[in-house]
């Protein structure tokens, strides 16, 4: 009877030891390190995955990463080496102005540029009569006679009180902008002479009569009576029309004998 006592509780030692032998590999199974120690590359770690025990691995000759080929710096730059190793702006579009592409320049235009320059680009735009300074006026003197990829760097890096739109706007939508500008220089300063042959001309003042428009609609825009400045003027600050804040830089000067288009003679 002894014997048999003894046998039974072995026996139900032995499954009680391997039950919990079996639970104790579950629960091992289910306690792994991967996510602890995952299999990864960390940046600026060895590595002993490659021959040179280096995780950063060196770029494939002659590839180039996405958004990094930029073999036209003009095209995303607005400038060019001078003679003497200062960028230069220039009076040229580094593709064709279609009439696609002046529609998208009044789109974007009308969008980020409006509040502040109106949209004729006489700089009095909504924003003025809320207390901002006025912003660049289009049609004065100094700003005709600016290439045109000095808007383009303008909106690309900022200007004055003016921030740079690169967040906004592609170097293609700023190139487009700065089209646009020509465009509405030539639309408020153009003459009898730059109209095709064939082609009938209205005054303002007709055209507003026909669309409906009150008669003010065809006056000169000017100053709004609510317009004030945000804060008091100092030359060292830069001007009315956004100069560069910047001391001991030379003022702009338009030679006598090559007087902007439209300027007072």
């Amino acid at each position: 009877m002894e014997a048999n006592r003894l046998n039974s509780t072995v026996k139900r030692l032995g499954r009680a030891w391997a039950l919990a032998g079996a639970a104790a590999l579950l629960v091992v199974a289910g306690c792994r390190q991967d996510m602890h120690n995952e299999p990864k590359l960390i940046p600026q770690r060895g590595s002993s995955m490659f021959a040179d025990h280096r995780g950063a691995r060196p770029q494939v000759l002659d590839t180039v990463a996405r958004g990094q080929l930029r073999t036209d710096s003009y095209f995303y730059t607005g400038v060019v080496e001078g003679p003497n190793g200062v960028r230069e702006e220039k009076d040229l579009m580094p593709f064709p102005v279609t009439l696609t592409v002046l529609e998208r320049g009044q789109e974007q235009f009308n969008v980020y540029c409006t509040p502040c320059h109106s949209r004729v680009g006489n700089g009095l735009g909504m924003i003025v009569e809320r207390g901002y300074k006025p912003a660049a006026n289009f049609h004065d003197q100094v700003h005709m006679a600016q290439p045109v990829s000095h808007y383009f760097y303008v909106m690309t890096h900022g200007y004055g009180a003016m921030p740079d739109y690169s967040a906004q706007l592609t170097p293609a939508d700023r190139w487009a902008v700065a089209a646009y500008i020509r465009v509405l220089q030539l639309s408020q300063d153009a003459t009898l002479k730059d109209v095709p042959s064939g082609v009938q001309v209205k005054s303002l003042k007709e055209e507003a009569a026909e669309q409906g428009l009150p008669a003010s609609y065809a006056k000169p825009w000017t100053l709004p009576q609510t317009a004030v400045w945000g804060s008091k003027l100092a030359p060292e600050e830069g001007t009315p029309a956004m100069a560069p804040a910047v001391k001991g830089l030379k003022p702009i000067t338009i030679p006598a004998s090559k007087p902007a288009r439209g300027a007072a003679k």
